[in-house]
């Protein structure tokens, strides 16, 4: 599995998940309130944090043997749990709940679109410390070639949201497709991990 691809296979599978800021966007798309730019901030921000744990974060993990060791077995463990509580899920009858509050200003819209995301402690877990960790798994340039990866998962997630909003809102609705995606983001968490130790 190449870097790009393990990065855009572990991006989505975080980014593809019942959570607060997904919830916000898919609100925002479907009410037609400043969609894209709320799309665009989000999307910034992943592959700012992402980037930044991937320069960061990876190189200086990448500069340590035994951190690199260490940080490749801990985010293969990671991901192994990961999907273990996804594929868990799939068995729930869980649900995406959309807000019904509106505000058409786009000054309150975009600040609340910054604060659901910079705000929220599991979208550095996810980017900065996750992706950055598992990148130093990757030899030379790999490393910035697996955040692109994980950035372009985010990027088309967001603006798929906003594009499709209604369409997925009521998809979403539904148990059996979060079932669905949840045993999918299972098995490519699973398959990530086990390239990642091989």
């Amino acid at each position: 599995m190449t870097a790009f691809v393990s990065g855009f296979s572990t991006g989505a599978g975080l980014i593809i998940a019942i959570g607060a800021q997904n919830a916000f966007v898919l609100t925002q798309s479907v009410k037609r309130n400043h969609h894209f730019k709320v799309a665009l901030i989000c999307a910034f921000f992943d592959v700012l944090f992402i980037m930044t744990g991937v320069a960061g974060v990876g190189s200086y993990v990448a500069s340590n043997p035994t951190l690199m060791a260490w940080t490749t077995w801990g985010g293969a463990l990671f991901l192994y749990w990961y999907g273990f509580l996804s594929l868990k899920s799939a068995f729930s009858h869980r649900k995406m709940e959309l807000s019904d509050e509106t505000d058409s200003s786009v000054k309150k819209t975009l600040l609340a679109t910054i604060a659901v995301t910079v705000l929220n402690p599991h979208v550095y877990l996810d980017t900065v410390l996750l992706v950055g960790s598992i990148s130093a798994g990757f030899m030379g340039n790999g490393r910035y070639v697996f955040g692109l990866g994980a950035s372009t998962a985010s990027v088309l997630w967001f603006f798929a949201l906003v594009l499709f909003g209604s369409a997925l809102a009521r998809v979403f609705a539904r148990p059996i497709v979060w079932r669905i995606l949840d045993g999918v983001v299972c098995c490519t968490m699973w398959g990530v991990a086990t390239s990642l130790i091989i």
